[in-house]
C-alpha cells in the first residue's frame, strides 16, 4: 500500500499541494549552488468542525500516515538533493480550531515524518493557526540533526488560495536542503554539528 493510499483510508483528501523555491542569492553574491525549499501539503475533511470534542484522538492516532507521505513528497520535490532541514505545520479551516491541526502533527506525525526524510535528531520546529482559505503559513525550517545551526534558522511560506474552507484542515510538511545563502552570523555550523554527533 502507498503512502497516499494510507493516508486515503483514515482521512477525506480534498487535494494534495506543492511548492518548491530554488533561491541563488539574496542581493548578495550568488550561492555555487542554490538553497532549495519544498512544502507538501494535504487539504483535507477535518471531522471536528463546528463542534467541541474533548478527545482528538481520531486526527492523532492514524497521523504517522500523514508523516509519511508528506514527508515523502516533500523529499521528491527537492529532486534528490539531501535533506538538512525541516518543519511542519498547518492551519484549521475557521469551523474548526488550532488544536485539531496540532492533533495532526504530534510526535506521531514528527516520527514518520523523520523517517521519511531519512532521519533526523532534533525536535521538529512547527506552526499552527486557524485562518481563513488563501491565509498564508510561515513555516519554520531548522537543522535536522542539531536544533542550534544558526544558519538554519529559517521559513518557507505556503498558501493555497481556496484551503482551508471552513470545515477542513492544511496540513504541512516542508523541508530545505541547506542554510540560509548569506548565513554570517556565526553560531554553531553543521560541520561541527557532525563532528559533535560522531563524538
Amino acid at each position: 500500500m502507498s503512502a497516499e493510499q494510507s493516508v486515503l483510508e483514515h482521512y477525506r483528501v480534498r487535494r494534495w499541494v506543492g511548492l518548491v523555491e530554488e533561491i541563488w542569492h539574496e542581493n548578495g553574491p550568488e550561492a555555487s549552488v542554490p538553497l532549495v525549499k519544498a512544502v507538501s501539503g494535504v487539504v483535507i475533511k477535518n471531522p471536528f468542525a463546528g463542534h467541541w470534542a474533548q478527545d482528538l484522538s481520531g486526527l492523532t492516532a492514524p497521523s504517522a500516515a500523514l508523516g509519511t507521505a508528506l514527508g515523502l513528497r516533500a523529499v521528491a520535490l527537492l529532486g534528490g538533493r539531501e535533506v538538512q532541514s525541516y518543519g511542519k505545520g498547518g492551519i484549521a479551516g475557521l469551523a474548526g480550531e488550532q488544536e485539531h491541526v496540532v492533533a495532526c502533527v504530534t510526535t506521531v506525525f514528527g516520527n514518520a515524518l523523520r523517517d521519511a526524510v531519512g532521519g533526523g535528531a532534533a525536535w521538529i520546529s512547527s506552526a499552527t493557526k486557524s485562518a481563513a482559505a488563501g491565509a498564508s503559513l510561515d513555516l519554520p525550517l531548522a537543522y535536522k540533526d542539531e536544533l542550534y545551526v544558526r544558519s538554519h534558522y529559517d521559513a518557507v511560506t505556503v498558501s493555497v488560495p481556496d484551503a482551508p474552507r471552513p470545515d477542513e484542515l492544511l496540513i504541512c510538511a516542508a523541508v530545505a536542503t541547506g542554510g540560509r545563502v548569506h548565513h554570517r552570523v556565526g553560531g554553531l555550523s553543521v560541520a561541527e554539528a557532525r563532528a559533535s554527533a560522531r563524538a
